[in-house]
């Protein structure tokens, strides 16, 4: 083992021969569907759940927040788009970093991936399984609290009740979800000791039958898909146009209540759901014409939820107080505020349909990617498997089934939403520092004319530079207060979550310095730094989380995938 042979490439050639004749799936995807899956991946639980809890931080200028979001997305799209359009195969980010910055770092963004994914999936399983129970408590069906919930949620919700009704407060006195949580853990059945059979059982149904449809064929996945995502633009439409006359323009004072700070607590939330784009790479083998379809898919779906997105957030903060938002159904609050029940029910619909299609393309996407990985023999060959009459990734697409239904039956997962976020922002970080290297590596600019769609030259040798200084004062004009608070360390919780943003400023002078040396092209630079700044905002622990599982990955690459390779043969 060498530190060259870390860092071997594949070949484009070898990219294309693997998936044209050792493995092939159907092509049935048009530029249509490809948008469809954007925009189900996109629109789901940030549109229908977090979007309250953004818009409760950052009031009505949360509206910029999604703006910022579009473009620093915007960048990571171009980058996308550019390497989709010369390595149209499956594997996304993991296949674009293969072909550019080598082996070692394409394990680790397919590692990556893995985690962004299967961890992704799990969270809407669950959100889908709360909004599906809800609803049938709208129409007086009630299944058992304990097959409704998870373990450790009923284990701690109880011990908290139990002390309250100790100090004297009675159940009328609690919330739903208290009543809910002590009630799973009373009635359920006692295995032995202490153990109790709680489990959430609606959301292992939804992953068996999403499971089954993405197995038996991409026609019928795309079929539903786009049904599914047709009846959610419809309703977000009609959200729109009714909560517009109920909209109070005072509510939107003050527009920005807790600052630029107060914005960007939102980031979790909106990259939890912009994970649409590498979902759309995933299918590049299945697109009738990748090359031409896959970039316009990837604007349309970027554009239309962008859009979506800025007018929900300001119908919410016009209708009620920002205050009010920090609830898991905002959309269905707001308007059972202002008492429209009857629309208040098609939401609460509208979001089980919602969640069912983010979970379609998402369980479409995972088993893509170690198909991908499989085929270069980083994973078992048993992965790369394709179903002779459906012509889909079929191993990958149980095991799937059964990484994200068993831990969605028992997870108790609270932060996972900003651990899916920092695993798509370094995905996105790694297609763009991709296509940096594609344009400044002499024996790759043959590399890079093989495609269709280009990322914009624009020389950033002197624009980088300026932008950071005029970020830097910008912020000192704003509140002096921020630089000097960056280099006060009273204790290690004060310490703890800057360490992130220090290691972004060191990132963002050796970038500027390339770009001043090497003359590199703005938009990839900008989409790298803009990736890695968000990156910061989400908290210590979740860098500790995000390391610890990279590093498993590591331990598996250097015991199994370097020897397996198939570049090692």
């Amino acid at each position: 083992m060498t530190i060259k042979s870390l860092f071997r490439r594949k070949s484009l050639t070898a990219a294309m021969e693997s998936s044209e004749h050792e493995h092939s799936l159907a092509k049935n995807l048009s530029v249509i569907d490809l948008t469809s899956f954007g925009i189900a991946a996109i629109i789901g639980a940030g549109i229908f759940s977090t979007i309250g809890k953004a818009s409760a931080d950052g009031g009505a200028a949360v509206m910029f927040l999604f703006v910022f979001t579009a473009i620093a997305c915007g960048f990571s799209a171009m980058c996308y788009a550019e390497f989709a359009s010369i390595v149209p195969v499956s594997g996304s980010a993991y296949t674009y970093s293969y072909t550019t910055f080598g082996e070692l770092v394409a394990w680790i963004i397919g590692w990556d991936l893995i985690m962004e994914y299967a961890v992704g999936n799990i969270v809407v399983a669950i959100s889908w399984s709360d909004y599906f129970t809800t609803l049938l408590r709208g129409v007086q069906i009630s299944l058992p609290a304990w097959l409704c919930t998870d373990f450790f949620s009923a284990s701690d919700t109880y011990a908290e009740v139990s002390k309250l009704l100790a100090n004297g407060q009675t159940l009328a006195q609690l919330t739903t979800k208290q009543i809910e949580g002590y009630e799973a853990w009373q009635q359920a059945p006692v295995l032995f000791g202490n153990l109790r059979l709680i489990l959430d059982f609606p959301a292992l149904m939804i992953v068996i039958a999403i499971t089954y449809l993405v197995y038996i064929g991409i026609k019928e996945s795309k079929t539903a898909s786009n049904l599914l995502v047709l009846f959610k633009l419809v309703v977000i439409a009609l959200v729109i146009a009714i909560g517009a006359f109920y909209v109070q323009p005072q509510n939107w004072s003050p527009f920005a209540p807790n600052g630029i700070t107060g914005v960007l607590k939102g980031v979790s939330a909106v990259f939890f759901a912009y994970i649409g784009f590498d979902a759309i790479s995933t299918t590049a083998e299945e697109c009738k014409n990748p090359k031409k379809d896959l970039p316009i898919a990837m604007f349309a779906s970027l554009a239309i939820c962008t859009v979506l997105y800025i007018f929900i957030s300001l119908i919410l903060t016009g209708m009620v107080s920002y205050t009010e938002l920090a609830v898991g159904d905002p959309l269905a609050y707001v308007f059972g505020r202002v008492g429209l029940t009857f629309i208040e029910g098609i939401i609460a619909f509208s979001a089980v349909i919602a969640m069912a299609s983010v979970l379609l393309v998402f369980q479409m996407g995972q088993p893509r990617i170690w198909m991908t990985m499989s085929r270069d023999g980083l994973l078992p060959k048993k992965f790369a498997q394709i179903h002779p009459k459906y012509k889909t990734p079929a191993f990958s697409t149980i095991v799937t089934g059964f990484v994200v239904g068993v831990p969605a039956l028992f997870a108790n997962l609270t932060l996972v939403t900003d651990l899916t976020s920092i695993g798509t922002l370094f995905a996105f970080m790694a297609v763009c520092g991709g296509v940096l290297v594609m344009q400044n590596t002499a024996s790759m600019k043959n590399l890079a004319r093989e495609g269709r769609f280009k990322v914009p030259y624009i020389n950033s040798r002197f624009i980088v530079p300026l932008f950071l200084l005029s970020v830097i004062f910008g912020l000192y004009a704003y509140d002096s207060k921020i630089i000097t608070n960056f280099f006060a360390y009273e204790s290690w919780d004060t310490f703890k979550d800057k360490i992130p943003l220090f290691f972004f400023w060191v990132a963002a002078l050796l970038v500027t310095y390339q770009a001043i040396e090497k003359q590199l092209s703005l938009i990839p630079v900008l989409g790298l730094l803009a990736n890695l700044y968000l990156m910061t905002t989400l908290g210590f622990y979740n860098w500790l989380g995000f390391g610890i599982w990279l590093a498993a990955g590591l331990i598996i690459y250097f015991s199994y995938s370097y020897h397996h390779s198939r570049l090692n043969k």
